[in-house]
This record gives C-alpha cells, structure tokens and sequence, in this order.
C-alpha cells in the first residue's frame, strides 16, 4: 500500500496542462452532496476531466445507482487544518507513537499538503446512491478514520458487510473503468491527474498542479 506521504510521491514531476475546474452545480448528471459546502464553492469544483471520467463511470454503473459527489476542490488552507487537526487528534490518543508513526498514520486519512490531490482540483470524494438520492450503506461513512473505524475504511477492508462490500466493488469497477485511481484507505476518494495517479499509472508527470 503506498501512502502520500510517501517520498516516491512527492518525487513525480509536476505538471499542470492548463485544463479549467467546472462548477458540478453546473452539471446536473451528477448528483452533488451538500456535507462538505463551503461559502466560495470550492467543494463543488473539480477539474473538466475528472468531470468527464465521473460522467463516463456514472454511465458504467448497474441500472438504479448514481454517484453522489461530496468533496472536489479543497484550497491549501482547509487541507493544512484538516492534516493538523487528524495529527494533533493522533498525537493526543497515542503519547507513545514516535513522529514518524504519527506522520504515517496521519497520511492514511489525509495528505500532507505539498501533494494534496484536493488542491489540484482533480480529486473527489464520493459515494454511491438510488436514482432518487439515497444514499447507500457502504459500511463505514464517508470520512471515517482508520482509528475511529478500526481500518474498516480501508478500500478492500474485510471486516464489513457482504452488501457494503459489493457495493465497493461496484464502484470501483466503474471508476477504474473510467481512468481514476483510489487511496486504499479510503474507499470514497478518487483521483486524476495529481502526483498519486501519476505514480500509480506510470505516468511521467501530474497533469494538475495545485489550484
């Protein structure tokens, strides 16, 4: 499992090809979450791309799901104080952890903000939902920490449901399908085009760079 915080990470050449953020409130295809609104709109952003390849992985899933899109753009602020905020919760709960442990665990729910994917526009949080709007059961909620949640926010984690975990597996399907990579520690982010994609898939260097 290769982590953000991970020194290969931080190595892929950046690039960023100039591609615009769209606004989804624009794009009635995809249903758009309201949990993570901010007052600029930021949460509702994302690069044209990643819209592009959300659409093409919307029309990939089973007759009567949708995806439900949470979070897209998050400026370098809110990722600095979301990345402090998990480490200080950390630090408090484990006196006994090393820096580096507490480092390490911090990235597996947020990244450190020099490779954040959010803040190039071309990450997404989201999750799966009927064609009316329901949200759906996928076993832990959207944002669990691998502490609070036992790891069981872990993409192939095997400690859930048969259900949750074939619903997993339906999205994934249909968004690897569609060119996007997962975080395996949290089965609800997707991304394209950052640093992360770009090692995962071999490519010479991100496409976005931070917004």
């Amino acid at each position: 499992m290769i982590l953000l915080g991970d020194p290969r990470v931080a190595a892929v050449r950046g690039a960023d090809d100039g591609e615009p953020l769209v606004d989804l409130r624009g794009v009635p295809e995809l249903r758009l979450d309201g949990r993570a609104a901010d007052p600029a709109g930021a949460y509702a952003r994302l690069r044209r791309g990643v819209v592009d390849r959300l659409l093409a992985a919307q029309r990939a899933l089973p007759d009567g799901l949708r995806l439900l899109v949470i979070e897209g753009y998050r400026p370098y602020q809110a990722q600095l104080d979301i990345f402090l905020g998990y480490r200080d919760e950390l630090r408090r709960g484990h006196p006994d952890w090393s820096p580096e442990r507490v480092y390490r665990e911090t990235t597996k729910f947020v990244s450190p903000v020099e490779v954040a994917p959010h803040s190039t526009g071309g990450a997404v949080d989201l999750t799966l939902c009927t064609a009316d709007g329901v949200e759906l059961d996928m076993g832990t909620a959207v944002d669990a920490t691998p502490e609070a949640s036992g790891n069981a926010c872990f993409t192939a984690a095997p400690s859930i449901g048969a259900v949750a975990r074939q619903r997993r597996q339906v999205m994934v399907a249909a968004l690897t399908g569609a060119g996007l990579v997962n975080y395996p520690t949290e089965w609800w982010h997707w991304s394209y085009g950052d640093r992360y994609w770009a090692l995962l898939t071999g490519a010479p260097h991100t496409r976005y760079g931070p917004v």
